[in-house]
């Protein structure tokens, strides 16, 4: 070998070198353009790459490098959706590698009063916007299908933390409540309620109002067959917790905290009234715990058909079988609250 070739393929072998040199360097070279340790970026649906290219730029500090990368890696042509989390002194490597692994998001909920406040708590976890996610959930087919009302829909949300992807949509949303219900209500769930001659969604409704009464988790299924007793001698159920709901829906403020009925509170014309209307409300009043509707399955064997708060334990109630001795507790437990200037 001529000793011009052996300084021809030297000088290659050096250029070689350097332009791997320069590539793996832009590989791994901090790339990023933020102070804090670590943020999210959110890719919608159908986002093109262009679009996903603008969302990403104010955290990348060369975008050119980034792009030539993105090129190699084949990321401009298959946008991935979903919530991405990006660190402090990625390269490019490791922002492409980031931008394919979808980061799930928990949701968490209970103690919700109604659907609307529900699906804005939703909509701030995953893409869907709680419009999607209310059409998606009253929508005629879905209830029809699976034996719902737009009233007692919300009986199908239980209480727990759940996981999903950012991008969910209002539908994947939906459905994943409908599956985690079909596996709560077991065959010996649904024995118990039918025992009741109440179908599930019946049985959350009185939970929800037996939640409202009573924090008390020894004390609910005494509250319960209280109520139960009530439906089987035809009786009102005369619920407060409806009364509260009823005003609320009435004056459409469900931020509103009403400590105290008044009797003129009886005579608000709803359905959920249940001083005004007998039977079960159309729907629940809130989003009842598990313990509440294991309450309303499980109740306690008694004839009480009345019972008030206690002045002597307080958050517990004194219950009664005749109307004479509530007539007692009662007045104790009104003579407290005007001792105390509840209004």
């Amino acid at each position: 070998m001529s000793s011009k070739l052996k300084k021809i393929i030297g000088i290659s072998a050096i250029l070689f070198l350097v332009v791997a040199v320069f590539g793996y360097m832009k590989l791994i070279k901090s790339n990023t353009a933020f102070e804090e340790n670590e943020v999210y970026v959110y890719i919608p649906s159908n986002a093109t790459y262009d679009d996903a290219k603008k969302i990403i730029a104010p955290y990348v500090e060369n975008i050119g490098a980034f792009e030539w990368f993105n090129g190699l890696r084949g990321y401009d042509k298959k946008v991935k959706p979903g919530k991405f989390l990006l660190k402090k002194g990625m390269g490019n490597f490791k922002l492409v590698s980031a931008l394919r692994r979808n980061v799930p998001v928990t949701i968490s909920y209970n103690n919700q009063e109604r659907l609307e406040n529900l699906v804005q708590r939703i909509a701030k976890k995953i893409e869907a916007d709680s419009t999607q996610l209310m059409q998606s959930f009253t929508n005629d087919d879905f209830l029809t299908k699976n034996g719902f009302t737009k009233e007692n829909v919300f009986t199908l949300f239980l209480p727990n933390t759940y996981e999903f992807y950012w991008n969910t949509s209002a539908d994947e949303f939906r459905d994943k409540m409908l599956k985690e219900y079909k596996k709560f209500w077991t065959e010996e769930r649904l024995k118990k309620a039918e025992n009741l001659n109440m179908t599930p969604m019946q049985v959350t409704t009185l939970a929800s109002i037996v939640h409202k009464e009573t924090v008390k988790a020894d004390e609910r299924p005494r509250v319960a067959k209280v109520y139960l007793n009530r439906l089987d001698l035809g009786m009102p159920l005369q619920a407060d917790p409806t009364i509260i709901y009823s005003k609320k829906l009435m004056t459409n403020d469900f931020d509103q905290v009403i400590k105290r009925v008044y009797y003129g509170d009886f005579n608000i014309d709803s359905p959920y009234n249940t001083y005004m209307y007998q039977g079960l409300p159309p729907g629940p009043i809130a989003m009842p715990d598990i313990n509440a509707i294991d309450a309303v399955l499980n109740p306690e064997d008694h004839d009480y058909i009345y019972f008030c708060a206690s002045v002597e334990r307080f958050g517990y109630h004194e219950f009664a079988s005749t109307l004479s001795q509530h007539n007692v507790n009662a007045a104790k437990y009104a003579q407290w609250l005007n001792e105390q200037g509840t209004k």
